[in-house]
């Protein structure tokens, strides 16, 4: 049995009302104004234990959130590991076969002779989300940390983020050695494609406060995307900007050679070491050290940790 160190605050929400969906796409919805705009997609369940992103997106499908403008398109992602939530074992659901978040590479997706319950998503997925201008990606993290943007590698990344203006912190990353992630799939990993992409880890998966992460970052990315306006949405689920945000740029990720992976402190993300080669962990009988002086941890964690899996990235404080 999983260890279960955070109790789970939320209950899953049946999915069942939503899977016809209105795109020949079952658990996908898309809704056209008829009046020109962009076209954003809210996307959950890219991971199937990260319950908040479902909430919110059916919260935004039963409250008729609608375009004023373009089109929005919502989306419940890897239902078949959704289902297969268990209390007992949170952590097994994550993904059936494999990580639906690392196989937006062409050289995956257009390779037939791959298969998985996980390709076969991204496979029906895929001509929608080629259609989409401004995607939003909801997921949650393992421990319990701030909320943070991930935005990709790129400036334009980087500019939404703080357009957007929440979370606070601005994560800036290159990806997963193991494969693509949807938010640098296609033209929202190209420097100059107007398309763009933003990833939420909305707080730890099942507690309470990143449902509420959720809403806010979805209501607020519609606004900003053009495709409501504020009064269209309810006023629970705004919360006030911070007051002051920052941006880390990671530099290196720290993938796992096997399942003797340990770190040398209770980590759970955000801590920064003001040393250059300060002692975070051990991979194996390796010291892991940190590679220069104010260094952040983002996202640590030894939940799936096994040989290839990044357990932590190494971050520099920009702004």
């Amino acid at each position: 049995m999983d260890m279960v160190p955070y109790p789970i605050e939320v209950a899953f929400p049946s999915l069942a009302p939503y899977a016809e969906g209105n795109t020949g796409i079952p658990y996908v919805y898309s809704f056209d104004s008829g009046v020109p705009g962009c076209h954003t997609m809210i996307n959950a369940l890219t991971h199937g234990n990260e319950v908040c992103g479902a909430i919110a997106v059916k919260a935004m499908l039963d409250g008729k959130v609608r375009p004023r403008r373009g089109r929005i398109t919502f989306a419940f992602a890897n239902v078949e590991a959704y289902q297969r939530f268990d209390p007992a074992r949170p952590d097994a659901s994550r993904f059936v076969d494999q990580d639906f978040n690392r196989v937006w590479q062409p050289s995956t997706l257009d390779n037939l002779a791959l298969d998985s319950s996980e390709l076969r998503r991204a496979r029906a997925m895929r001509p929608l989300i080629d259609e989409v201008d401004y995607l939003l990606d909801l997921h949650s993290m393992h421990e319990r940390s701030a909320p943070l943007n991930v935005c990709g590698p790129l400036d334009k990344g980087i500019a939404l983020a703080q357009r957007l203006g929440v979370p606070a912190h601005i994560v800036s990353d290159e990806g997963h050695p193991e494969g693509r992630r949807l938010r640098d799939y296609g033209d929202f990993g190209v420097p100059e494609s107007a398309r763009n992409a933003l990833l939420i880890e909305c707080g730890q998966h099942w507690e309470a406060s990143a449902v509420t992460v959720a809403m806010n970052c979805c209501a607020r990315f519609l606004v900003l995307c053009g495709n409501v306006d504020l009064a269209d949405i309810p006023k629970s689920w705004l919360k006030p900007l911070p007051d002051q945000r920052y941006v880390v740029r990671v530099t290196d990720p720290v993938v796992a050679d096997s399942t003797d992976f340990r770190f040398a402190g209770p980590y759970t993300g955000l801590e920064t070491f003001p040393d250059k080669g300060s002692l975070i962990g051990w991979n194996g009988a390796a010291p892991v050290l940190t590679p220069y002086d104010n260094c952040v941890l983002v996202m640590p964690s030894l939940r799936q940790v096994r040989a290839g899996v990044t357990v932590v990235r190494f971050g520099q404080l920009l702004a």
